[in-house]
């Protein structure tokens, strides 16, 4: 089987948008089926980000030395849980 390719576009830098075509981020609320919360230790958390690199929904943010999560957005999957070394966090019953 041959590959063809595409013929090549040339483009200017000009030509490319600044912005993206949609507005970032997350815009709808976690609507109450989380079942279990992610709770961080702030004294075992050494600020190693593992958890904000493999959050699927990108609801862990840096909060001084340690990680905080927006839980207006969180699905409570567990794999901050997972993915911790240092076991700072803990999964709890959402009450």
């Amino acid at each position: 089987m041959k590959v063809l390719l595409r013929d090549k576009k040339t483009f200017t830098l000009d030509e490319i948008p600044f912005a993206p075509c949609y507005k970032p981020g997350l815009v709808a609320v976690n609507s109450g089926w989380r079942n279990e919360k992610p709770v961080v230790d702030e004294a075992k958390c050494n600020g190693c980000n593992l958890c904000y690199l493999y959050c699927p929904d990108g609801t862990i943010f840096k909060k001084g030395k340690s990680v905080g999560i927006d839980y207006d957005f969180c699905k409570g999957c567990g794999i901050c849980k997972k993915i911790c070394k240092q076991g700072a966090i803990t999964m709890e019953s959402e009450k």
